[in-house]
């Protein structure tokens, strides 16, 4: 997808009449992230997108840290539908995918249908909870580590091998890795974390929105996900997964898939 920031790299699924979706990957995962949900879209005459994010996409890859702050990446999400020539979308995302989704949902509200959000809560309750939980606290310390400078958690990293992502494939793992160690892939990717720190973003979500989380996730506390409710000022729904943890597209794909496709369709009554 050209845009005026560069251009992203993508996959898609579905009739290009179909109804839009944008969805949006986290760290360490690509637009692949997506597969299970892209193709049961695709069945249920979606046209779903899923995008490799600013830094992924070796196409839009600015080497200043201040490129990763959220604002950039929102304005992404504007630029990738101008390009795809969708005025109107549903939106969805995971991760830092779901942060950029939270902010976009609020800004763009006339153009964004729906949301949903997976295990990320809106940026108000996350700030809140960092600044105030012990337990988000303790669950946020790994971004401490990625927050070095370049390169003490990039050598870290590559040297530990593919990740082992729980509930995730170890073909798919490793797909991740190759990509992320590619020249200067893990830095851009780290630079998210760097140039953030989730405050700021105060403004309440009025599209219908559903948020996906899990009773397992290592990096969400319970705080920020219940307190979310009160950062939506629409139709709202909360589900929580048992006993999965933080990569829910993939850990529990056809839940994740189910949920998704019923939001959508209650989005439109």
């Amino acid at each position: 997808m050209p845009t005026p920031a560069g251009t992203f790299d993508a996959v898609a699924a579905g009739p290009r009449h179909g109804r839009k979706v944008l969805l949006l990957h986290g760290f360490p995962e690509f637009g692949i992230e997506w597969e299970h949900q892209l193709r049961a879209l695709a069945a249920a005459g979606y046209r779903a997108v899923a995008p490799d994010q600013r830094g992924y996409s070796p196409g839009v890859r600015p080497a200043e840290v201040e490129h990763y702050h959220l604002d950039y990446a929102v304005r992404d999400v504007r630029a990738m539908a101008d390009a795809l020539g969708w005025h109107r979308f549903d939106l969805v995302g995971h991760d830092w995918g779901a942060a950029v989704a939270w902010i976009a949902a609020a800004k763009y509200a006339r153009r964004v249908r729906s949301l949903t959000a997976v295990s990320v809560p809106h940026l108000g309750a996350f700030a809140e909870a960092r600044r105030t939980d012990p337990a988000q606290q303790e669950a946020s310390k790994y971004m401490e580590f990625f927050r070095q400078p370049a390169p003490i958690p990039e050598n870290s990293i590559l040297a530990s091998g593919p990740p082992k992502l729980p509930g995730v494939a170890p073909e798919k793992c490793a797909e991740y890795f190759r990509r992320l160690s590619r020249p200067g892939a893990l830095t851009v990717a780290l630079n998210w974390y760097r140039a953030n720190d989730f405050e700021g973003y105060e403004q309440r979500v009025s599209v219908p929105t559903l948020f996906i989380a899990s009773t397992k996730d290592p990096m969400v506390a319970p705080s920020g996900i219940h307190a979310t409710k009160n950062w939506v000022s629409g139709r709202y729904r909360l589900e929580v997964l048992e006993g999965i943890g933080h990569n829910i597209p993939e850990q529990a794909p056809e839940a994740t898939s189910t949920s998704l496709l019923a939001h959508l369709a209650s989005a439109c009554s």
